[in-house]
């Protein structure tokens, strides 16, 4: 690893799943100082060269946190509570890094719903994110970029997912969405980091409003099925008419138009160009992160 230079990049939610593999990337790469920002700086010790306390609920603490940053890496929880305005949160965060003098500028954003499917499907935590793209591009950062993170990986290991009995007593995901739509652009999350490192080096290749999409596969839940089964799991998937988390419009827009988008190509493309490491594909990490069960054959 190099010594790092001057130039700081600030990581915003530095803990979180997102914001914890920019940092473990940016130190990797060594390219940058890394400033971790988060609401808990003492548990936050030793977590990057420097730790800052900052709440985007509380604007006036980015001055301090942002004070002499080169870039900004900003994500948002969209399942931080319910009254969590993702929409205000990003806002600030672009004015505070303007007003920091920013010069690049990296916002975890999300395909817009609302305009890709012409407001038939309502998926909050999308659209939301996506809304904050204008105040991006209209900040004035010298150079401004958009990453988007996939369906993580994780989440299927995850208790909302955890598959339940099925009549037979097999362990079945049931979810409303067409069992064979290829449509869920899967990851691992912990990768996006390697694409925002990428970004940061790259500001004159992707600097200029590029989005760039992490995924490692694009599958449907007959090919997870499948491919778990292939390395000795039992499960099964059934769609479902029920739709306890309300996640039905987010299923049907991945079945319609893909969880990226009619542009999930060159998104995609834009990413493994930028990124500093190729992607792992499902069948890769699920032979480490969902082992099958002791017994198994």
């Amino acid at each position: 690893m190099t010594s790092p230079s001057t130039k700081i990049i600030a990581v915003i939610g530095a803990t979180g799943a997102q914001g914890g593999g920019v940092v473990r990337a940016l130190r990797e790469r060594g390219e940058f100082r890394v400033r971790a920002l988060t609401r808990n700086p003492g548990k936050a010790e030793g977590l990057a060269d420097e730790v800052a306390a900052a709440d985007l609920d509380q604007p006036e603490t980015l001055t301090a946190a942002l004070d002499g940053a080169y870039g900004v890496f900003a994500n948002t929880n969209s399942f931080a509570g319910p009254d969590v305005d993702e929409v205000a949160q990003g806002r600030a965060a672009v004015e505070a890094a303007q007003a920091a003098g920013v010069e690049h500028y990296i916002w975890s954003t999300l395909p817009d719903v609302d305009e890709i499917s012409n407001h038939k499907f309502k998926v909050a935590h999308f659209t939301n994110k996506a809304t904050v793209d204008k105040a991006v591009e209209t900040a004035g950062f010298r150079w401004f970029t958009f990453v988007e993170p996939p369906f993580y990986y994780q989440n299927l290991i995850s208790p909302m997912y955890e598959p339940q009995p099925g009549p037979d007593g097999t362990p079945t995901w049931s979810v409303p969405m067409k069992p064979d739509a290829r449509g869920i652009h899967l990851g691992d999350i912990s990768e996006l980091g390697n694409v925002v490192a990428g970004a940061f080096e790259q500001p004159g290749t992707v600097g200029d409003g590029k989005h760039l999409s992490l995924a490692g596969d694009l599958m449907s839940w007959d090919d997870i099925v499948a491919t778990l089964n292939s390395q000795g799991h039992n499960l099964a998937y059934a769609q479902t008419e029920d739709d306890p988390f309300g996640v039905r419009d987010m299923f049907a827009y991945f079945e319609t138009h893909t969880y990226f988008g009619p542009d999930a190509e060159e998104k995609i493309a834009n990413a493994k160009t930028a990124a500093t490491r190729p992607f792992t594909d499902f069948a890769t990490w699920a032979r480490t992160n969902m082992p099958a069960p002791s017994g198994s054959p």
